[in-house]
């Protein structure tokens, strides 16, 4: 644009010297009338001529630099547009590596909040099961027989055992050469549940009072219904099914738990019966061991009588190894003989071969003459 307004501004100019010319060629004219107005109109002609030759050059020049500004803009505008537009796929990319990612982690995030909405179902399921007492002790039962079950094998325990006195606890386990041991599933929740939620030291003494009454009552049932002398064990173990409760127990009511010991009833959490189902375990493999000890002494003293018959073959055989060698260096003895009497009779020299042949033929002839 700024160059066609700079041809404008030089054809201006032009004619504008043209008009000037003509004038002074006019004003001129006046000035000298003796020349002719022929020549007059010449010169201005030729100068003329001369300006549009000039002006075409210039115009020629104006072009050429216009195509190459035109050019050089147009390479600059394409250097600019490859360069935007590899700005633009970067950030294409960039923001969809982004927005997969954001996919993901709201992937992540459903998964987490379908897990949490589970967990709450299960929670809220849990706290039914937990809210009805025979749901509860079912539940206790479960987790109690789950651990037994985990952690011995199935002859070394049984499930609803009847005792003597037609009595069934919840698990009987056999421990090797000993009387059975029972363990018992209780859940006193109710009480427990309203001691935490007490509001008032009234309403805690109260709740207090209760829970003592309620573990009291199921030691109680326990050591009368299961304590067997000469046919269980000595103690009991009663099976809380919440670590939670169990602590609580010990830390507010270690009173009733050391009544409980007293009356050979120990209460247990999830964790201590996994400690004692081990414990059993390890006896019975130390009974397993001490039982196949006679077993494995009658083994050893097979093998040592096996090693005993075998050392004396293997001394029969040295002995006949030796009395095989002793024959062998006496055949050597007599091949070394033979041999040194073949050299010496190699060795010997006759003097007329025939005399040999005389010699041996003779003998042969007389028992052909005798009629032998």
């Amino acid at each position: 644009m700024t160059d066609i307004l700079a041809i404008v501004a030089v054809v201006a100019m032009l004619a504008a010297f043209a008009v000037c010319a003509v004038l002074a060629a006019l004003l001129w004219r006046a000035r000298n009338p003796s020349r002719p107005a022929e020549t007059v109109i010449a010169d201005l002609a030729h100068q003329q001529s001369d300006a549009v030759a000039r002006l075409q050059g210039m115009i020629a020049s104006l072009q050429q630099g216009q195509s190459q500004l035109q050019k050089a803009v147009n390479e600059r505008l394409d250097s600019v547009s490859h360069r935007l537009g590899d700005s633009l796929q970067k950030t294409t990319q960039h923001t969809a590596d982004h927005l997969q990612k954001l996919h993901e982690r709201l992937a992540v995030i459903d998964g987490a909040q379908k897990n949490i909405t589970e967990l709450a179902s299960q929670v809220t399921s849990l706290q039914g099961v937990l809210a009805n007492k025979q749901e509860r002790g079912a539940f206790g039962q479960g987790r109690m027989e789950l651990i037994v079950r985990d952690g011995l094998p199935k002859n070394c325990y049984e499930f609803q055992y009847t005792l003597s006195n037609k009595t069934r606890p919840d698990c009987a386990v056999f421990l090797p050469g000993q009387r059975p041991l029972i363990i018992d599933a209780k859940f006193p929740l109710e009480a427990v549940s309203a001691y935490k939620d007490a509001k008032s030291d009234d309403e805690r003494r109260a709740a207090g009072a209760r829970v003592r009454a309620d573990i009291v009552k199921h030691v109680a049932d326990i050591a009368q219904k299961y304590l067997i002398p000469g046919e269980t064990q000595d103690i009991a173990l009663m099976f809380v099914p919440s670590e939670s409760l169990y602590a609580d127990l010990q830390e507010s009511f270690d009173d009733v738990v050391q009544k409980a010991f007293r009356a050979r009833v120990v209460i247990v959490s999830p964790s201590l019966l996994m400690v004692a189902v081990h414990l059993i375990q390890q006896m019975q493999k130390e009974e397993r061991m001490r039982a196949a000890a006679g077993q494995i002494q009658a083994e050893v003293g097979k093998l040592i009588e096996d090693v005993n018959r075998m050392h004396d073959r293997v001394l029969k055989l040295q002995g006949h190894f030796n009395q095989a060698g002793e024959d062998v260096r006496q055949i050597l003895i007599s091949s070394e003989k033979a041999q040194k009497r073949g050299t010496r009779i190699a060795e010997v020299e006759f003097e007329d071969d025939g005399g040999l042949a005389d010699a041996i033929s003779a003998p042969v002839s007389r028992k052909l003459e005798a009629g032998e």
